[in-house]
């Protein structure tokens, strides 16, 4: 049985991967300069803008990007593996904390391109000329990753076999650079569920 206080870090990690999870899509749409008028992107806009509004005046764009997407999303990583130590009773914080919101906020982004080429690839084999919302957004999501991968691999008789070595990269970055990222920068342990 769990108890109020393992309860309070599911809800709070729940809660707050959820909302980080849509500020980082915001940022990766982009990032891959989607098609803003699709509804799944409105909806993106429309739940970070309240707290995006008020970092746009301090936070300069820097390569055409509104940076203040990313800015939030790293405030909102470090603000929920503080909460995350209090509640794990931790007292004492760290200048470690920004290299462990880098860390986590990286992490989260491979597993959004991860789950984009998953979704992608499944999409492909059912409904290949899918004009959905979401089979947009998503072949908007994997498209420039998958097009540097297509230059130097030719298709097999017709067949696409990029997304095999996208997935060979993202396994190695997510379970082998991800760890020692952490482990060098002396994340504890209680925040690896959130990388």
């Amino acid at each position: 049985m769990l108890g109020i206080n393992d309860a309070a870090i599911f809800i709070t990690q729940t809660i707050g991967s959820l909302y980080l999870l849509i500020v980082l899509m915001r940022f990766i749409l982009q990032l891959v300069r989607a098609n803003f008028y699709n509804p799944l992107c409105q909806f993106i806009v429309k739940a970070t803008q309240p707290l995006l509004k008020p970092l746009r005046n301090v936070t300069p764009n820097l390569f055409g990007l509104d940076m203040s997407s990313l800015l939030l999303a790293l405030l909102l990583q470090i603000v929920l593996f503080v909460v995350i130590m209090m509640l794990h009773g931790y007292q004492a914080f760290t200048v470690l904390l920004l290299p462990w919101g880098l860390i986590g906020i990286f992490s989260l982004f491979l597993k959004i391109i991860f789950w984009s080429m998953i979704i992608s690839v499944i999409l492909s084999w059912v409904t290949p000329d899918s004009r959905s919302t979401g089979a947009e957004l998503v072949t908007q999501i994997t498209e420039p990753v998958l097009a540097p991968f297509r230059r130097l691999i030719p298709n097999l008789s017709g067949i696409d076999i990029s997304p095999i070595f996208v997935f060979i990269v993202m396994q190695l970055l997510q379970s082998w650079v991800i760890p020692r990222l952490a482990y060098y920068a002396l994340m504890p342990k209680e925040l690896f569920g959130l990388i």
